[in-house]
């Protein structure tokens, strides 16, 4: 039997100072939300509905914690010679990127901006609607990839599997 105590296992308390508060490491994208324990899964998408650039938080993380990794991938390549597309012409994002400080480094670098406003937020500028219902195309996006069952289920345990699921899932989408 040895020295052990009954009912303690010793695996599990080694790697309990890299777990976060319940139990899971913090890099495995795991978290509890108003849904549950689940994955955020931020998303780039390109004009017409198709992804371009996933991210993926914990659960309970809000969406900024996203924006810049979304900002700083998703070269486009160019029709003909040159250095790859970055920055795109337009953003549309909802209430969780509408922030000032999202909004200042997009009028920065140039980058239209149509970002849902927060209630307690002042409502300047002219309204398009069409440009507006645009955002649609990132919710009807991530439905589209929550019919792959793996993808809306998460089987995976690990972070960086559950991500190539969701590689695979768009790349079906794009196909």
């Amino acid at each position: 039997m040895g020295g052990s105590l009954p009912g303690c296992d010793h695996s599990q308390g080694s790697s309990a100072r890299r777990r976060g508060k319940r139990g899971v490491p913090k890099s495995e994208a795991l978290g509890y939300s108003q849904g549950g324990f689940s994955t955020k899964i931020h998303l780039r998408a390109e004009g017409f509905g198709k992804p371009m650039v996933f991210y993926l938080s914990e659960g309970q993380r809000n969406e900024m914690v996203g924006f810049w990794p979304l900002m700083d991938n998703g070269e486009i390549k160019r029709a003909g010679r040159g250095r790859p597309k970055l920055r795109p012409g337009r953003i549309c994002a909802d209430k969780g990127y509408a922030k000032g400080v999202v909004r200042r480094y997009l009028r920065r670098l140039g980058i239209n901006i149509t970002i849902a406003r927060r209630s307690n937020e002042h409502r300047g500028g002219a309204f398009d609607r069409a440009i507006y219902r645009t955002r649609n195309l990132v919710e009807r996006l991530i439905n589209r990839l929550k019919h792959f069952r793996r993808v809306a289920t998460r089987y995976e345990k690990l972070a960086e599997n559950y991500e190539a699921m969701l590689k695979l899932a768009a790349i079906k989408i794009w196909l």
